[in-house]
């Protein structure tokens, strides 16, 4: 039986690392702050961000919401953004994706400050990845938190074969970049790759972020392989949430696979607020730095 990589105890433990640094940052009266700008009413948007408040109020950090109707002007939300950017209050800025038809979302990521881009929205934050520059902005969330569970577990990446499935600044290319800092030998494929399935079958370990429920039969499995389902979508057939394995086949031929619901998705609010955490962190270096030159 395949071993089960949950979500949770990877969450707990980063978890357990921010209480401690945050508190560090209350002692000096900073709360680490983040700011959830939300166009639109979106019931999943809407639960993710309630999600959000209420496992940083646990952690001892706050989050703010800024919500626009959908037919709010580019020039308002540039505002926003613009004043989060000058607000010293604010640490993080997420805003959530994808935006209402007629708003320009790339111009609005391009406005976050780089200090302030907790969850890779942003060109230089994107560039931190792609060049391996650590203090410049921040990698996008979920593709951290796929590397994070791989980590926590004990997997090993130097030298190993990984496949990526998916090419999206989000997911996709990102893993890809951050794999490699990991010395990992990487391979990324997309829904024109030839012989997707023959692919993935040699691959030791395959992070996978399709997007479709149970995209990948039993054709795809090697034997013995570590599979990364970052994919939630909803299975009309099945009647629920599923990732992009179809999680059955799969588990009878790999060692080790994360489960959707309960894998990387529990992983990727808790990056994202260590994020948070560490731009609080950074801020305040810079204050102190500024103070004493």
């Amino acid at each position: 039986m395949a071993r089960l990589l949950e979500g949770a105890p990877v969450a707990e433990a980063l978890a357990e690392i921010m209480k401690e640094k945050a508190a560090s940052l209350r002692e000096t009266g900073i709360v680490p702050t983040l700011a959830v700008v939300r166009i639109g009413s979106d019931p999943a948007a809407e639960s993710y961000g309630a999600g959000l408040a209420k496992r940083a109020a646990g952690l001892g950090l706050r989050v703010e919401s800024r919500v626009f109707s959908a037919g709010t002007t580019q020039e308002t939300l540039e505002k926003a953004i613009r004043s989060l950017n000058r607000s010293g209050r604010i640490h993080g800025i997420l805003l959530m994706r994808p935006v209402p038809a007629g708003i320009d979302e790339l111009k609005l990521c391009r406005l976050i400050d780089p200090d302030k881009d907790v969850d890779g929205a942003g060109l230089v934050s994107l560039g931190g990845v792609f060049t391996g520059e650590k203090e410049t902005g921040f990698p996008p969330s979920t593709a951290q938190a796929a590397l994070e569970v791989l980590r926590y577990y004990g997997i090993g990446l130097s030298g190993k074969r990984v496949l990526v499935i998916g090419r999206s600044l989000v997911v996709g290319r990102p893993a890809a970049m951050l794999l490699l800092r990991e010395d990992a030998t990487v391979t990324v494929a997309h829904s024109r790759s030839e012989d997707l399935p023959a692919l993935t079958r040699e691959a030791g370990i395959v992070i996978t972020a399709v997007g479709k429920p149970e995209f990948l039969t039993g054709d795809y499995f090697g034997e013995g392989q570590i599979l990364v389902d970052v994919g939630v979508s909803w299975s009309p057939e099945k009647g629920k949430l599923c990732g992009d394995l179809c999680f059955e086949e799969a588990e009878k031929k790999a060692a080790a696979l994360t489960p959707v619901p309960g894998g990387v998705g529990t992983v990727t609010s808790a990056v994202l607020l260590s994020h948070v955490v560490e731009a609080a962190l950074r801020a305040e270096a810079k204050r102190t730095n500024g103070q004493n030159a």
